[in-house]
């Protein structure tokens, strides 16, 4: 893929992200594309995985605020920064919702081939998360 072909990709991402459209996002991720995912605790391979996994962050948060700050691309390999933050008012994990907001940083590594994801792996503070948004508790400093 080019670069501008890839830029266009997470554009269209973006957009979908912003419309809540899962059956989107879900298609630019190849039928076995693996994702390493500190929500679901492991690595998930496939369609009906990834699904999964944005279906909870969207009915989670509602309001959730994906915000991209930054696109590096090398060759196959693309590297996106964003921010997310929103309100536990869905109840995240399928727990009863906090009404508490969070605010986290994610870097996401991907590599594309063909239009689709064929990995995907987002690195952020999930222990964090739980904390602001009060499933954790965290110890007194």
């Amino acid at each position: 893929m080019t670069r501008d072909e890839i830029v266009r990709m997470f554009a269209q991402r973006q957009d979908a992200i912003n419309r809540r459209d899962i059956a989107f996002i879900v298609r630019q991720h190849a039928p076995d594309c693996e994702q390493i995912s500190p929500l679901a605790g492991a690595t998930v391979r496939g369609r009906e995985a990834i699904d999964k996994l944005y279906t909870t962050w969207f009915k989670g948060f509602p309001d959730l605020v994906w915000t991209n700050e930054e696109l590096l691309i090398d060759g196959d390999r693309v590297t996106e920064m964003t921010t997310l933050s929103g309100t536990d008012s869905g109840g995240f994990m399928g727990l009863p919702p906090t009404g508490k907001p969070f605010h986290v940083s994610v870097v996401w590594l991907f590599t594309v081939k063909d239009g689709q994801f064929t990995h995907a792996r987002p690195i952020y503070d999930f222990t964090g998360l739980l904390v602001q948004i009060g499933l954790l508790k965290a110890k007194p400093a």
